[in-house]
């Protein structure tokens, strides 16, 4: 890789960059064969760790590490300090300060279930939507000049249409990219609510059905040949009855 801003990209793709330097990540995207191959390469590594499965550790495993790496400690004090001495246990000594920050890292890391890496990029890209001017490339209320736009701009043809009467205004859409993919994105506005309808070309990986993150709700589905989630911080009841509109209006398709 020889793009100067692979790093760039490749914090964007991690989803570390602030809204700036994740809109300048997007933009370099859209004309760099490189780093698009590169995408590609990180959305199919994710995939395939989408599929793996975590488990807590035992208690018997739990203790053998807490056993080694207390005579690790013990004999790394013998080695460096004189006359012998006996010393705590590595986890009653470093129970404060740096060591005990380090040890809560470390079990956090070995006894809990890592976060949803498609999760994650959907409540970074909805985030990021609602910071600064990102929200919307085409602003329009029209199913007939929303949904043509992605043509050029998006690798799929989501669902656009318009639910004003049942309190969903469409209001645009943008460009985006989920899981290293190329992703369209339908925004609708209800009552004060902004709500995303993320869209891409179906992974054939399992998606997560409901989650919650940083307070915004996300319902994920399959249909036809896309993956789709909503995500918004509107009531619980109200995405779920924008969902089941989404749905009826694609079997109309």
């Amino acid at each position: 890789m020889n793009c100067e801003q692979s790093l760039l990209v490749h914090a964007y793709l991690d989803g570390e960059l602030d809204a700036a330097e994740a809109l300048k990540a997007e933009q370099h995207l859209e004309s760099c064969a490189e780093c698009q191959a590169m995408a590609a390469d990180h959305a199919e590594m994710k995939a395939a760790m989408a599929g793996a499965t975590y488990h807590r550790a035992g208690a018997a495993l739990r203790a053998r590490i807490a056993a080694a790496l207390d005579a690790e400690t013990r004999s790394a004090v013998v080695t460096e300090f004189r006359p012998l001495r006996r010393k705590p246990g590595f986890w009653l000594g470093a129970g404060s300060g740096a060591g005990g920050m380090a040890i809560a890292a470390v079990l956090a890391f070995l006894l809990f279930l890592p976060a949803n890496p498609l999760v994650n990029d959907l409540a970074a890209a909805h985030l990021r939507s609602l910071m600064g001017d990102h929200l919307i490339d085409v602003a329009s209320s029209d199913h007939h000049t929303v949904k043509p736009w992605f043509a050029g701009h998006a690798d799929v043809s989501p669902p656009a249409e318009d639910f004003k009467a049942e309190g969903f205004t469409l209001v645009g859409g943008r460009a985006d990219y989920v899981h290293g993919e190329r992703a369209a994105v339908v925004v609708y506005r209800h009552g004060a609510h902004i709500i995303n309808l993320f869209a891409w070309a179906d992974l054939n990986t399992s998606l997560p059905g409901t989650r919650s993150r940083d307070g915004y709700r996300m319902v994920f589905w399959k249909q036809n040949d896309l993956d789709l989630a909503a995500v918004s911080d509107v009531d619980p009841a109200e995405l779920d009855r924008f969902v089941a509109l989404v749905k009826k209006s694609q079997t109309r398709e």
